[in-house]
């Protein structure tokens, strides 16, 4: 814990916060008897593994081995502290934190990302607040009606603009008392060549703030109004902003990606805001860069496993080339994206307008294609099918079918290929195998060792590791483990350490096992404390006996064959084994595991 935030305000959070209610916001879960299910969002998976426990208060992933509590969930989840995390919960559930009371050390080592967050939010509304209110919005406004963006739209996205001045956001900054190498940290201004000072970054543009899953506003777009280049500019990576982990239009389209099940992707702001002014909410954008595995997670995580992924492309080079890019990502993450192809000429806003959205979602929900199809269409369509063409499609396709891990659907793509060109499988597979070489099988090797499932503790002794389980799911056992002294008999030292964590922890009925999670530092062993937790089984007192008996029997009969062999060693003189069998000894008494002669 840290000074900043009180214990009981701690526990306080802990009681209103609802796991299952936290993960939903980035995973469709689904109830399954007494725990809800869902596609884990740290790693590739087709089968749903990550498992939330509403009853104990804590998730595991069966499939990559990560657990822990809500706390444990958000630091992983969005990369923050725990005093982060515990903020983040207490602004969710109205839980005041006494941030007066802190002193000047105490704010001044608050973390750089909620200052930068805080910065953000500042900006935009200044942003936001010039497009509205001052004189010199006025030709940003007149762009946007033309663009026929409502003041609803402006409002829910919260627009803005930049002066076209080199330091008007600069001196709002500095009227405030704001340190420079804060702002300059969140992209928001540029350092001169000269050293002689700084300049705003965004000027004389439509500002398009991005935010994160949770609302918060991590980064900015700007537009343009003229001819000017670059058309569109970006922030910078920040530590609070990364262009493979944000999606534009995320936090106002989760809810509607959640019940539809569906998610439409398209490239630009614009194209984004015209789909959500036509009522198609679950619409999201791409920032300047390809598609990564981190995106396709994020939305996967909303839509589950049934969920659709649209993408809303044109079909110029552009469109190609982004669909190109996207294959591996959906492959490697088990997504099978289809693309929705608008007519030449028409971007999302101009045929929604001209086609109306019964038409657009017909469309989609009739006459998409797979991105496969889609590649293998518009290549012929390019080249042609002479002699040249089809050698020429073929070099298009060689790459993007290489990326396709699973053997099953390569081939039936290669089959569509092969009857569309007419020319024989055979030569199409030799083709690749000549692309593809040696990378293509420390690939799939990758992938097969990241699907696994991770062998969990094959080494730890069965029976310590049910002890465990038991002390975690049936803790009014606790104190009969503890007079017996059982913990000290464990031979795993991991499963030890956590076993004097839970018998410190369970001092009255009322902890339970997010709250002796929250008492453990090491990862490695809150996931073990969340695994062992989600067990089914069904403990009572005269069970628990049972295996208590059960392992001091075992460690019995451990230490008397041990006292057999040496006896045996001695009479046989047997000296070098009598050693090593004593050395044996001696260790097991320093664990507490041999019992006294």
């Amino acid at each position: 814990m840290t000074v900043y935030i009180p214990e009981e305000k701690i526990s306080e959070i802990k009681h209103a916060a609802d796991i299952v209610d936290v993960v939903s916001e980035v995973v469709a879960l689904k109830k399954t008897g007494k725990n809800y299910l869902g596609l884990c969002p740290f790693h590739s998976e087709k089968t749903p593994s990550f498992s939330v426990s509403p009853e104990k208060q804590i998730f595991y992933c069966f499939g990559c081995g990560e657990g822990g509590n809500i706390f444990s969930f958000l630091m992983k989840q969005e990369g923050v502290t725990f005093p982060e995390a515990a903020r983040a919960l207490s602004r969710r559930y109205g839980i005041e934190l006494p941030t007066r009371t802190m002193s000047p050390e105490q704010k001044r080592r608050m973390s750089q990302r909620e200052h930068l967050l805080a910065v953000n939010k500042q900006a935009m509304d200044f942003f936001h607040d010039f497009l509205l209110k001052a004189p010199g919005g006025e030709k940003a406004r007149a762009y946007l009606s033309g663009r026929g963006l409502t003041a609803e739209s402006i409002e829910r996205f919260k627009l803005g603009f930049a002066p076209k001045s080199w330091d008007r956001l600069l001196q709002f900054f500095s009227q405030k008392g704001i340190p420079l190498n804060l702002i300059e940290k969140s992209g928001l201004i540029v350092p001169r060549k000269s050293n002689s000072g700084y300049y705003d970054r965004f000027r004389d543009r439509i500002i398009f703030p991005i935010f994160d899953l949770s609302g918060q506003t991590i980064g900015f777009g700007g537009r343009i109004l003229d001819d000017s280049t670059p058309k569109y500019l970006n922030s910078p990576e920040t530590p609070v902003y990364s262009k493979s982990r944000s999606l534009y239009g995320i936090y106002q389209a989760k809810s509607r990606c959640r019940e539809k099940e569906t998610v439409y992707i398209v490239e630009g702001y614009t194209d984004l805001l015209a789909l959500h002014q036509h009522g198609i909410d679950n619409t999201v954008a791409t920032l300047g860069t390809a598609l990564t595995s981190d995106h396709v997670r994020m939305l996967k995580g909303l839509t589950g496993t049934a969920g659709k992924v649209i993408l809303v492309f044109d079909s110029d080079d552009a469109g190609i080339k982004a669909a190109r890019r996207c294959i591996e990502v959906f492959d490697k993450e088990y997504v099978n994206a289809r693309i929705l192809v608008l007519p030449t000429g028409h971007d999302p806003d101009s045929y929604l307008s001209e086609f109306g959205v019964d038409l657009f979602l017909e469309t989609a929900e009739k006459h998409t294609m797979g991105i496969m199809s889609f590649l293998i269409g518009s290549a012929v369509e390019r080249h042609g099918l002479t002699m040249e063409g089809k050698i020429r499609v073929l070099a298009d396709m060689v790459r993007p079918l290489a990326q396709i891990a699973d053997k099953v659907e390569r081939s039936i793509y290669i089959k569509e290929l092969s009857e569309r060109i007419q020319i024989d499988e055979s030569a199409i597979y030799e083709k690749i195998r000549e692309s593809a070489g040696p990378a293509a099988e420390a690939r799939q090797a990758k992938r097969t060792r990241n699907g696994a499932q991770k062998s969990f503790g094959s080494g730890e002794s069965r029976l310590e590791r049910r002890i465990i389980a038991m002390m975690l799911q049936y803790p009014m056992i606790v104190a009969e483990i503890n007079r017996r002294g059982l913990i000290d008999h464990f031979s795993n030292h991991e499963l030890k350490s956590l076993g004097q964590v839970i018998m410190a922890q369970v001092e009255h009925s009322e902890t339970n096992v997010s709250d002796i999670i929250a008492s453990i530092e090491d990862s490695a062993q809150k996931s073990l404390t969340a695994a062992l937790a989600m067990g089914e089984e069904i403990w009572d007192y005269e069970g628990c006996l049972r295996l208590i008996n059960q392992f001091m029997a075992s460690k019995d009969r451990r230490s008397n064959r041990l006292l057999n062999e040496i006896k045996a060693a001695e009479e046989k003189k047997d000296f070098e084994l009598l050693n090593k069998l004593l050395q044996e000894k001696q260790v097991r008494a320093r664990k507490g595991t041999s019992q006294p002669e």
